[in-house]
């Protein structure tokens, strides 16, 4: 375990794990002060569709350097799945200054890697 209750997902990995409300914040916070978008992937480890869509993440996180990654389980940070509103599994938030931008539910890398292109060109764009 990292500081703050972080952790990275595996080794070489830019995806980050959110194991509790506060790194929910912290890393949100960080975020928001860095002006990063933050890309995030609700998951369930009962859910098969998403635990399929982890591989996927961690290769969007390590092709797309400027946006920054989260994985978020959510039977252990219910207050936060709560709070954002995820009822489906996997959830793939798109996030700026805190907030929720987009959503894609399900487990639809085309339709993922769609959004996340036109998420990171508008952001780059208004940089």
């Amino acid at each position: 375990m990292g500081k703050n209750g972080v952790q990275v997902v595996t080794k070489n990995s830019r995806v980050v794990k959110v194991d509790s409300e506060e790194a929910w914040d912290f890393l949100i916070t960080q975020a928001t002060n860095q002006g990063c978008p933050v890309v995030v992937h609700f998951t369930a480890c009962w859910c098969m569709p998403s635990v399929a869509m982890g591989p996927f993440f961690e290769e969007l996180a390590l092709s797309i350097q400027d946006v920054f990654f989260l994985s978020l389980d959510v039977d252990e940070v219910k207050e936060v799945a709560g709070k954002m509103e995820v009822k489906a599994m996997p959830t793939f938030m798109w996030m700026k200054e805190g907030e929720e931008v987009d959503r894609v539910v399900g487990a639809n890398p085309y339709q993922i890697n769609k959004f996340i292109n036109a998420f990171v060109l508008s952001f780059r764009a208004s940089n």
